[in-house]
């Protein structure tokens, strides 16, 4: 044991006594009473005075919450609503009519009827587009596929039709009408086209009826591009070129 009492002073040296002890005794004790104070003076805060809850709405909003209140009167008087009313439909934007195209339909299926210059100088590619693809279909139920050949020949011969009648016409045409009217008249060709699916063309019945559909055919552009540009007189000068073109859509269907 005096061994023991002789080494403890020793064991570990420290500037720490027992004042210091005391000091932080100290101090813990105050910051208790500051942080007591604190407290006590938060919750000796005047409360606010109650407030109606009509004080908090206000008279001039009757939506919900996240939802701004509608006007009528801004959308009545808004331009865009109108103009969605007054724009003509889909259709009709795009260039379709079905009217118009029934009504060509039929002017060119009777040679003798006469022709609206209003409705046939319009620039519709709805009835050539589907009577190429006719032919073009009908020449492939019939065991010929020439449908490049039917767009080729027509491209070329819309360009050529169009370069006579804008030097023989004083008030020209654009390439979208005669490519239309052309079009057009190409549904009797589609009539023998479907035939010689089911006989054979090549005879002398055949070379009739090529004949006499090329005719047709011929005599309806003719009537309408005068109809359309009048050109009264002019008929036959503008049936030639046109029967040479058909007369080509003739030797693919029957040969």
């Amino acid at each position: 044991m005096s061994n023991l009492g002789q080494f403890d002073p020793d064991f570990y040296q420290s500037n720490y006594t027992i004042d210091n002890q005391e000091e932080s005794c100290n101090d813990s004790t105050a910051y208790g009473n500051l942080y007591g104070s604190r407290k006590q003076q938060a919750g000796e805060q005047p409360q606010p005075a109650f407030v109606p809850p009509e004080m908090l709405m206000s008279s001039g909003y009757a939506g919900q919450v996240f939802q701004p209140g509608s006007n009528p009167d801004c959308y009545s008087q808004s331009p865009y609503i109108d103009s969605f009313d007054e724009e003509p439909p889909l259709l009709e934007e795009l260039g379709i009519n079905f009217d118009h195209i029934w009504q060509k339909t039929l002017t060119v299926l009777n040679p003798l009827k006469p022709a609206d210059g209003s409705i046939m100088n319009e620039t519709d590619l709805a009835g050539p587009v589907l009577f190429c693809v006719a032919l073009g279909a009908t020449l492939l139920l019939a065991g010929k596929v020439q449908f490049g050949y039917v767009y080729g020949m027509s491209a070329i011969g819309c360009l050529g039709i169009h370069t006579l009648l804008n030097l023989m016409s004083s008030s020209g045409v654009s390439c979208g009408c005669v490519a239309s009217v052309l079009g057009y008249c190409l549904l009797p060709m589609v009539i023998l086209s479907s035939g010689a699916i089911f006989f054979s063309l090549q005879g002398t019945i055949g070379t009739v009826l090529a004949l006499v559909i090329i005719g047709w055919c011929s005599l309806s552009a003719s009537k309408i591009f005068i109809s359309a540009l009048d050109m009264e007189g002019q008929q036959l000068l503008i049936a030639y070129p046109c029967a040479l073109l058909y007369g080509l859509f003739a030797l693919l269907t029957v040969f």
